[in-house]
């Protein structure tokens, strides 16, 4: 796999820094979307899973995340990092014009995609959440009953079944340890909200990946929001005892396999028509 390439672009709050795995023949453009308090460089094996198969992968740190400026974890406003991560896929388009473009994000990542499918779904050949913060996510309300959010560190366990992961994870210095920042939380809530009243993705293909022992973002809470966002081509894998990060479980090459399986499946479809 080739070398990861940075590029710096000018968001909506500050400097943004894009990872690019770039493909020398790609098929298509895979965006891919980071959780909370993370950035894209956890996203490494994903994004040669998706290399492989035949994908030029962009990857953003969001605003308050990774080498990315601003404020450690803080986001006002969701708006703005839906609208960063575009200027990441026009980065991506326009080295690779007329590719497809799946959108892939994980947990809030999940809930920036999907309020970008919301925004511009005629854009995108597939939809991918993994974990997504949306539906109810009974945290926010939890901590906004407090004056003051809570330093409540997070359990490693609950990342994975594979205790590297979460050894990684409190070792890695790019990761946010501390608590979430009010304003933060109340993004969230609102956009929550935005994304329940947004309306659905119509046709575009939606495949939803959850661990059933999620215990940052439970499975329960996620399914009404997945549900009412999609269309209706909704293709759902709940893996048995995985925990948050199913793309760092125990049982990853499974979910790996499900992935692909699934963009063979919408990708040549999308081809074909823009071929036609």
């Amino acid at each position: 796999m080739a070398p990861v390439r940075e590029h710096v672009l000018t968001g909506t709050r500050g400097k943004i820094t894009a990872h690019e795995w770039p493909h020398p023949e790609p098929r298509y453009i895979a965006l891919l979307v980071h959780g909370y308090g993370e950035h894209a460089g956890r996203y490494e094996e994903a994004a040669d899973v998706l290399h492989r198969h035949g994908a030029a992968v962009f990857a953003p740190d969001h605003i308050g995340h990774g080498t990315s400026s601003g404020e450690r974890v803080l986001i006002e406003d969701f708006e703005d990092v839906v609208t960063d991560v575009h200027a990441v896929a026009d980065l991506a388009r326009a080295a690779h014009p007329g590719l497809p473009v799946v959108l892939i994000g994980h947990s809030m990542g999940g809930l920036i995609a999907a309020r970008y499918a919301q925004r511009y779904g005629d854009e995108l050949t597939a939809l991918v959440l993994s974990g997504p913060v949306i539906g109810t996510w009974d945290l926010v309300v939890g901590l906004l009953a407090h004056d003051e959010i809570p330093d409540t560190p997070i359990s490693l366990a609950s990342l994975s079944r594979d205790p590297a992961v979460g050894a990684d994870y409190a070792a890695d210095p790019l990761v946010w340890h501390g608590p979430m920042k009010r304003p933060t939380v109340e993004a969230f809530a609102r956009t929550l909200d935005t994304v329940a009243g947004g309306g659905d993705i119509g046709a575009l293909p939606l495949l939803w990946l959850h661990g059933d022992d999620d215990r940052l973002v439970p499975l329960p809470g996620s399914r009404p929001g997945v549900e009412r966002l999609s269309g209706g081509r909704l293709t759902e894998r709940i893996y048995p005892g995985a925990r948050h990060e199913v793309f760092n479980e125990t049982n990853r090459a499974d979910v790996f396999a499900d992935l692909t399986r699934f963009l063979d499946e919408v990708l040549p479809a999308a081809e074909q028509g823009s071929a036609g």
